[in-house]
């Protein structure tokens, strides 16, 4: 009993340490993109080519000092990153990255998944509400009702893929696609999922919750030091996260080839993540609400009752 303890744990600790390492040059790539983009350098001076930047950022948030605001609920308000950072590691638990590569290979993966990031919604109202902040009890209600507006449009579209599939293991329907990925015939559904994955991961546009011209920083206004860092890591995990997602439902995972070839997916779809930014302006609030619930909500239950009818008839 003691050996498999100690196997998960070891198993746990491979899958964060490169895990967390993504995420710190994640942040690195991020910032490069962007630079080249606006045509300037980006981060070059710490080590060679600035390679050295994320490590530099973290040691200069671990060494700053921690405030807390004299009218704040200290407890829920340290609660609150480690509620939000914690969300975004665990649900790496159910995620496979190559064939048997998984920590617990669920046959229920998508729902695990999403009953996860669904619940990240309450670190984020927790740190607004707690600050004591107008400010940041105003993005953390928007971003709320950004969450579950949109939550409900990426279930409705995954349900197209999960009845194409017949299976919600994340494994089984990486392997269904061993001939074609389900990104071809569903294309306007994966375009569907990318942008509402954008508006679940509070990404530009939809970064209303963040707006630093109306709410300064939002939700996490009032945080310092490694409290910041803890929702920064959160939101960056949260993107590796619903990357890998989106390539194991829409391009087919590692298949045909290898995990290298999964990892390039990945990359492929970061680097949208970050082009968007670059590209596009904000939205307004109301834009955004309206374009969930009057656009994709539609949509997306169109398609699922297009592709049902499709395989109901021909199957």
């Amino acid at each position: 009993m003691i050996i498999y303890s100690l196997c998960i744990f070891l198993r746990i600790i491979l899958m964060l340490v490169p895990l967390l390492i993504g995420i710190a040059y994640l942040t690195l790539i991020e910032r490069k993109v962007i630079a080249s983009m606006q045509r300037r350098k980006g981060p070059n001076v710490v080590g060679l080519f600035g390679l050295l930047q994320p490590f530099a950022d973290a040691f200069k948030l671990l060494i700053k000092e921690t405030l807390l605001p004299s009218v704040a609920n200290r407890i829920v308000f340290l609660l609150a990153p480690i509620i939000t950072l914690f969300l975004s590691l665990v649900g790496w638990g159910a995620m496979p990255v190559g064939f048997g590569q998984v920590l617990g290979d669920v046959n229920i993966g998508v729902l695990y998944i999403f009953a996860i990031s669904s619940l990240g919604v309450y670190g984020i109202i927790i740190s607004g509400w707690s600050s004591n902040s107008r400010y940041a009890f105003l993005g953390g209600l928007r971003s709320a009702a950004q969450m579950v507006s949109y939550e409900v449009s990426i279930g409705l579209i995954v349900i197209n893929a999960l009845m194409c599939v017949g299976s919600l293991n994340l494994s089984q329907i990486a392997l269904f696609q061993e001939y074609i990925w389900l990104g071809i015939p569903l294309l306007s559904v994966f375009g569907l999922f990318f942008i509402s994955v954008l508006a679940e991961t509070n990404r530009p546009p939809f970064d209303l919750p963040e707006a630093e011209a109306e709410l300064v920083a939002g939700y996490f206004v009032e945080y310092s030091s490694m409290s910041f860092a803890l929702f920064f890591i959160g939101e960056y995990g949260s993107i590796l996260l619903m990357s890998t997602l989106t390539s194991l439902l829409f391009l087919g995972g590692w298949m045909p080839f290898n995990t290298i070839f999964f990892s390039i997916k990945i990359i492929f779809i970061v680097f949208c993540f970050i082009w968007v930014r670059a590209a596009f302006p904000r939205y307004r609030y109301d834009q955004l609400m309206r374009l969930g619930w009057k656009v994709f909500l539609p949509l997306s239950l169109g398609w699922v009752l297009f592709v049902s009818g499709l395989l109901f008839g021909f199957l």
